[in-house]
């Protein structure tokens, strides 16, 4: 479905922000009001994360640089992040597992790419901050139980 709406999308939006292209009203409109809303969104995500994950286990988060999403590590996670989508799903919170984005790497055994996820921070607060809170959980989870059987 993705695909079909991709390649025979609407008029109706591109209609609808022409003027504001041509008037250039639209770059006014992404410095002043996108992304200022969208940064505060992603300063929002990281402070949860931090409070969210501590030091409970390992993680890091790379760089927010513009994107809707955050991308965390959890370096060492004892379960592959398709293993840990899965989990999450059961839970209601939807991530992309980071293999998806290491496609054309030479290295297929590199742990990198199965210990990465995608988190959205477009919804509400009260959404990432659940969400959040629920991977903690289930990557805690993880660890310990890597820790109870290695």
């Amino acid at each position: 479905m993705t695909a079909i709406t991709g390649l025979a999308n609407p008029s109706g939006g591109q209609q609808i922000a022409l003027p504001l292209i041509r008037s250039g009203e639209i770059l006014s409109l992404s410095r002043e009001v996108i992304r200022p809303f969208y940064e505060k969104k992603s300063r929002f995500a990281q402070s949860v994360a931090k409070e969210a994950f501590g030091e409970k286990f390992p993680w890091m988060m790379h760089r927010s640089e513009g994107a809707l999403f955050l991308w965390l590590w959890f370096p060492g996670l004892p379960i592959p992040s398709a293993e840990l989508y899965e989990r999450l799903k059961i839970r209601q919170v939807l991530v992309i597992p980071g293999h998806h984005f290491f496609f054309g790497c030479e290295t297929h055994d590199w742990p990198h790419s199965r210990e990465c996820i995608r988190v959205s921070f477009a919804m509400d607060e009260v959404t990432v901050r659940e969400g959040l809170a629920v991977i903690a959980e289930v990557v805690e989870r993880a660890f310990q139980t890597q820790s109870v059987t290695g």
